[in-house]
């Protein structure tokens, strides 16, 4: 199946989802101080519910069967709060109290639980809400194993409330990613925190900390990554002003 079929078919709500997700839960939560003074960034409750629980529901809703949550700041915190919040998902730790490993070290940390198959990868303070079909599926429905290593759930700049960045991506006509981020440079597209990723781009990492940042270039490079546009609401909820934001939209949605 080529490139441009892949992503100029019909969604399809329907299409196999991956049964393992990665959640990144590990960060310092340095923007959202002080809230994150005596809890970790997860855990700070949006709309009613702590951030990691809005992420888990989506999961859970999608179909997801497991995930692997890696933890450092505060870990013991997040663990106690999977125990009792989380059903209907298995749950496994990656411990990274030792080190933090950041995105791409957290990933190869987490290698061996993750298996051989496609697998999601969801921040762990991403907030969305779904637009005509549950996200998580529309994303599988674009998943082509054979031209892709790497498919990013994106949001169009204008649309990706609170984000204080110029954005990450250009697609090209058929999704694909083209060209590397560029520092202080305004890109039309931004990286929501959702995607799916084939175990094949973990290799020949570097020693200690990294982000997947050098995952995502060799996969661009290679013309294997793709991005697909996200339908519903986004928000980037990093700061404590933020929080209120969002709670004002969502309130209106």
């Amino acid at each position: 199946m080529s490139a441009k079929r892949t992503l100029a078919i019909r969604p399809d709500p329907g299409a196999p989802v991956p049964e393992t997700a990665m959640v990144m839960a590990a960060g310092l939560g340095k923007r959202m101080r002080p809230l994150t003074a005596t809890r970790p960034k997860p855990l700070i409750p949006v709309a009613g519910r702590a951030l990691l629980d809005h992420a888990f529901d989506r999961l859970r809703a999608a179909g997801v069967k497991r995930a692997i949550v890696n933890v450092h700041y505060l870990a013991d915190a997040l663990e106690a709060h999977l125990k009792s919040h989380v059903d209907g998902i298995d749950v496994e730790i990656s411990d990274e109290r030792g080190r933090l490993m950041e995105t791409g070290g957290g990933l190869v940390q987490a290698r061996d639980m993750i298996g051989e198959q496609p697998f999601l990868v969801v921040n762990a303070d991403n907030l969305w809400v779904d637009g005509p079909a549950d996200t998580i599926k529309l994303l599988a429905s674009r998943w082509d194993d054979v031209t892709m290593d790497a498919l990013l759930l994106v949001v169009p700049y204008a649309r990706a409330h609170n984000h204080p960045g110029r954005g990450d991506f250009h697609l090209d006509a058929q999704g694909r990613i083209i060209g590397r981020r560029r520092p202080g440079r305004v890109a039309p597209f931004v990286y929501t925190g959702v995607q799916i990723l084939s175990p094949r781009v973990i290799r020949d990492w570097p020693e200690g900390p990294f982000s997947t940042n050098l995952f995502w270039n060799r996969a661009i490079e290679a013309g294997r990554a793709y991005g697909f546009v996200h339908q519903g609401l986004w928000f980037d909820v990093g700061s404590p002003p933020a929080i209120a934001k969002t709670e004002a939209a969502l309130a209106d949605a």
